[in-house]
């Protein structure tokens, strides 16, 4: 053993700091200490996001290899960046009591974008990025990268960006608390974020005993499990996956989830253990997870970059998922993104003789303005089985449906009572009902019931096929991509948009996610 602990750390403000309080603490205890900073690969390399760059350990390697070759004694990282699997001959020394695990927003001029339709925040993180999407889908989230300072500088220079997400222990470490900021109590944080771990050789005794010194049991047991989850989880690929877990009264609480890489899907888990009945905790929390369509969505995650067969653009269920014919390998998300509009009560209150309804969006934004007892539409007409079946689940008889928006209008022209008609429509529709019905003398009163931002997915141009279901998602898919392999479509309106673009065009027999499905199998 040295004479003087050899400290590693990287060299960035936020890492000083934390070699800092590991050195405090050790000279509290009468031990000499110095400090040895270093860069690490990730430090130097700001043009990418973390998950892009495919080294296992990023912030850790090189104070690892100093440490294996006896250039320093001690490693001191977030415990956040440190690999589950350590190195062969490094093991975990200590753990110092934690610090704040939660994230925070730091935003520019004010509050209001979070109730707007489009607005940009900026992070780094799978984990961020997948939970700010899956709360505000609409929303774009960007890459940023650097120290602390530095990304809270390309915040201020970047006009466009509204905010950004960082986390709540590294700001407070340095003393910067931002006016405008707030904590995200909503987002489960990274598996031991807020914790700093010191690294030792497994070889060394004497400098494991005295970390041990230092180390803080409650944060060891709570980051243990956190990490434990991950592990389990992971399988060695990079993944939305947030997991807190903390101690109180005797008792151990921990909550975990698992997200696709664009929001759209979330698997939520809890559980609660007595201390000394959680070493199973990690392992019961993960294969929850799992058995709920963690399996699925995690090899999703792992294809993410690899050849598809088939890009759906909505989200699909895992029981949906699994009808596919197993060679076909299938990326779906929502190509686009809604957001309801608050529409005015006195307007649904009001006696409405003719209501026109041809998405299940525009049901469920009438619904989250007024309840249902307080509607009063008289004739309802609707496009789609679906359609039909949610209204008249939560709303009331319908008058007519038919399968596209035309037939519907055709059928409105020749037996429609009155000559006037609401229609609850998006900002974007490409059906031809409002000008068929105006052509015919009747008057279209249109009532923007939700919005709606084309956000497709940039694929492959291999593609096999692509499955649309309204052609608004056919308009989404061409702004990102070029017309490739068979369009599968859910019903006649969306096939019609899809022939402007697409040589072969299939159209299921009836208009469901299945039959598209059955469609796609049938043909690939």
């Amino acid at each position: 053993m040295p004479k003087i602990i050899r400290i590693g750390t990287r060299d960035s403000q936020l890492a000083m700091w934390q070699a800092k309080t590991v050195q405090q603490q050790l000279e509290h205890l009468g031990y000499e200490t110095v400090i040895l900073p270093v860069k690490s690969t990730g430090d130097l390399v700001l043009n990418k996001p973390l998950y892009e760059m495919g080294i296992t350990g990023i912030f850790t390697k090189t104070l690892d290899v100093a440490m294996l070759n006896g250039d320093i004694d001690i490693a001191v990282h977030s415990l956040k960046d440190v690999p589950t699997t350590l190195p062969k001959g490094i093991v975990q020394g200590a753990v110092l009591k934690r610090g704040n695990t939660r994230d925070m927003l730091v935003f520019k001029n004010n509050e209001e974008f979070l109730s707007e339709k489009e607005a940009i925040i900026a992070t780094g993180s799978l984990r961020r990025r997948a939970q700010w999407l899956n709360r505000y889908p609409t929303h774009k989230v960007v890459d940023l990268r650097g120290n602390v300072n530095l990304r809270l500088q390309k915040l201020d220079d970047n006009q466009d960006w509204n905010a950004a997400v960082f986390a709540a222990a590294g700001l407070g470490r340095l003393g910067i608390k931002p006016e405008n900021s707030f904590n995200l109590d909503w987002m489960i944080p990274a598996p031991a974020q807020g914790a700093v771990m010191v690294a030792a050789l497994e070889a060394d005794e004497t400098t494991k005993a005295i970390l041990a010194e230092i180390n803080d049991e409650h944060t060891q047991i709570c980051t243990k499990i956190e990490r434990d989850f991950l592990r389990i989880l992971e399988g060695g690929c990079s993944a939305p996956i947030g997991a807190i877990a903390f101690v109180k009264d005797d008792e151990i609480l921990f909550k975990g989830v698992l997200l696709s890489l664009d929001g759209s899907k979330r698997i939520d888990v809890t559980r609660t253990e007595k201390i000394g009945s959680h070493y199973n905790m990690a392992e019961f929390c993960a294969n929850y997870i799992i058995e709920r369509g963690g399996k699925r969505l995690m090899d999703e995650i792992k294809k993410h970059d690899k050849d598809i067969d088939v890009y759906a653009t909505k989200s699909l269920s895992e029981l949906q998922l699994q009808q596919f014919s197993n060679h076909l390998k299938i990326k779906c998300d929502d190509a686009i993104k809604i957001s309801f509009n608050r529409l005015s009560p006195l307007v649904l209150k009001s006696t409405l003789k003719n209501v026109v309804i041809t998405s299940q969006n525009a049901v469920e934004s009438i619904l989250n303005s007024v309840p249902a007892q307080e509607l009063n539409f008289k004739n309802i007409y609707c496009v789609g089985r679906r359609t039909k079946k949610l209204i008249e689940q939560k709303i009331g008889p319908v008058k007519y449906s038919a399968n596209n928006a035309k037939a519907l209008a055709d059928y409105m022209v020749e037996y429609l009572e009155g000559t006037e008609v609401t229609y609850f429509c998006s900002n974007i529709r490409l059906d031809e009902l409002p000008q068929i019905l105006t052509e015919n003398n009747i008057k279209v009163n249109e009532i923007e019931a939700y919005q709606t931002k084309l956000d497709a997915a940039k694929i492959p141009n291999a593609v096999k096929g692509i499955m649309f279901f309204s052609p608004s998602t056919v308009e989404s898919f061409i702004k990102q991509n070029k017309p490739a392999g068979t369009a599968f479509c859910i019903g006649e309106t969306t096939a019609k948009e899809a022939k402007k673009y697409f040589t072969e065009v299939k159209i299921a027999k009836i208009p469901s996610v299945e039959s598209v499905i059955e469609l796609v199998n049938q043909h690939l």
